[in-house]
């Protein structure tokens, strides 16, 4: 029996693609975490979308991919969507990659998929590599249940708050970060969030890739953690406590008030319990008030 024969990658560009808007996930680091309907998709599109034409160039050159490119970046997007938009009303095939990963994630896109699904264009979707789900794969923490917040702000204060917006979530937290901000990060996360079990995730499938897991103030202290460079995706466990009951957050609440005030006592209790301090906070103001 006759071996098959494998497929060329210019003879690629003879796939039947319908048309659409196809949205391709890319490598995060190695150029062989590609999938072949991506490749497919990528050698028949009439036009591929990309944040740096130059990243999604050296991409395709790897794979024998020779295409059209147009910038499609936050600073490009309003310029070239109409077009873009357009050209799929006329029947045209369009790829939207990102610089690494699956597009939308932390990545322009999300108004032209609105848009072209509004207007009656298929929408595809070439599901492949992504920073945040290889982190939480590796991680080692709960996968059952999880969030993706994207990069934290960049000021303490607002850093500050969003965690503590978080806190109460029972999920895996998922974050991006930058190398330079990754310390006082960390430490904020502590902060608010108390010692959970947490992972540091740096470039993942490259040639430096680093995991580094323990409990958030272990990280915030960790050398490895202090400005590395690379990309970086943070990984945080969710809180400990599984069942609260109100009777045992009172009960927890009132000793802490006790020794340390309204403030500081639902600081505290927010941390070990994984609850709201806003909302503990105005529990220890009814229960204050409830013992004159």
């Amino acid at each position: 029996m006759p071996k098959a024969q494998a497929r060329e990658p210019n003879e690629r560009a003879n796939a039947v693609l319908a048309p659409g808007l196809y949205v391709v996930a890319t490598p995060i680091g190695n150029l062989r975490d590609i999938t072949l309907r991506a490749l497919d998709v990528l050698s028949a599109a009439d036009l591929v979308l990309c944040e740096d034409t130059r990243v999604g160039g050296k991409l395709l050159a790897a794979h024998g991919i020779a295409a059209r490119l147009e910038r499609y970046d936050e600073h490009a997007a309003e310029r070239v969507r109409p077009m873009v938009l357009q050209r799929l009303v006329e029947g045209a095939r369009i790829a939207l990659t990102s610089d690494a990963g699956t597009p939308l994630v932390s990545d322009p896109g999300y108004r032209l998929v609105l848009e072209a699904a509004a207007q009656g264009s298929d929408v595809f979707p070439i599901p492949g590599p992504s920073a945040s789900l290889a982190a939480l794969t590796a991680a080692g923490l709960p996968t059952d249940r999880f969030l993706f917040a994207g990069f934290p702000p960049t000021k303490t204060a607002a850093r500050r708050s969003l965690f503590e917006e978080l806190a109460p979530i029972r999920a895996t937290l998922l974050f991006y970060e930058t190398g330079p901000r990754l310390a006082d990060s960390l430490a904020d996360m502590a902060a608010v969030l108390g010692r959970r079990e947490a992972c540091v995730a740096r470039e993942l499938t490259k040639l430096h890739e680093t995991i580094v897991r323990g409990s958030l103030t272990e990280l915030a202290a960790d050398p490895r953690c202090q400005e590395p460079k690379g990309e970086i995706v943070v990984v945080v466990g969710p809180p400990a406590a599984e069942h609260i009951s109100l009777d045992q957050a009172d009960e927890a609440l009132a000793e802490a008030v006790a020794r340390l005030g309204p403030s500081a006592g639902a600081a505290e209790v927010a941390k070990a319990l994984g609850l709201s301090r806003r909302d503990l906070y105005a529990r220890a103001l009814v229960l204050k008030g409830a013992k004159r």
